[in-house]
């Protein structure tokens, strides 16, 4: 009988703390879409407005430095925020692990399967050797306004293509189409 008592009481603290686990990730799940989809907006903003008021080749440094310092802004409180790629532009910066590469195969079929490219995401719980963590991430789609750099060779201008040469000799992100994933904002956030 005492057995069975601590087995009862046992099941409860474990059933406890596995409704707060659920709890806190699906708050840092909330807080990541909310995360990405604040990214998106101000870097697309930011592009928007350098496209209008110093042109595509100076937009480039929109990607070059303001998308990296955006996503270091983003990367506090144990939650890290970047762009991946497929077709990185900087490999550095812009290459998935293994768990991003998997998902953006993924997101590329489920786009091809007949899947809103707006929906496309995917989150993962993730015990790694330093902690649990969620893994989020959140399909880009390729807007009209990027194949002006992103797009298929003859939408890019000769001075463009030259600037991209200049500041990225691996670039690997052209050929795009609009509507196509150009790539996804990943976040890792720490649950522990």
């Amino acid at each position: 009988m005492k057995k069975l008592l601590i087995s009862v009481l046992l099941a409860g603290v474990f059933s406890q703390f596995a409704w707060a686990a659920d709890d806190a990730d699906s708050k840092a799940l909330d807080e990541s879409r909310k995360t990405a989809q604040e990214f998106m907006q101000k870097l697309g903003a930011i592009l928007k407005q350098q496209l209008e008021t110093g042109g595509t080749e100076s937009a480039i440094t929109v990607c070059r430095q303001a998308a990296p310092a955006l996503a270091a802004e983003y990367s506090t409180n144990g939650r890290v925020v970047k762009r991946v790629s497929l077709k990185p532009r900087n490999k550095t910066l812009g290459t998935p692990d293994e768990w991003e590469t998997r998902k953006l195969e993924s997101a590329e079929q489920a786009l091809k399967s007949g899947q809103g490219i707006s929906t496309i995401e995917f989150s993962e719980v993730r015990d790694e050797a330093d902690g649990r963590w969620l893994r989020y991430l959140k399909a880009i789609p390729t807007q009209p306004m990027c194949l002006q750099c992103h797009g298929k060779p003859y939408q890019i201008s000769d001075s463009v293509k030259a600037r991209l040469a200049a500041e990225y000799p691996d670039d690997q992100a052209t050929g795009y189409g609009a509507g196509s994933i150009r790539g996804a904002v990943s976040i890792r956030q720490k649950l522990d």
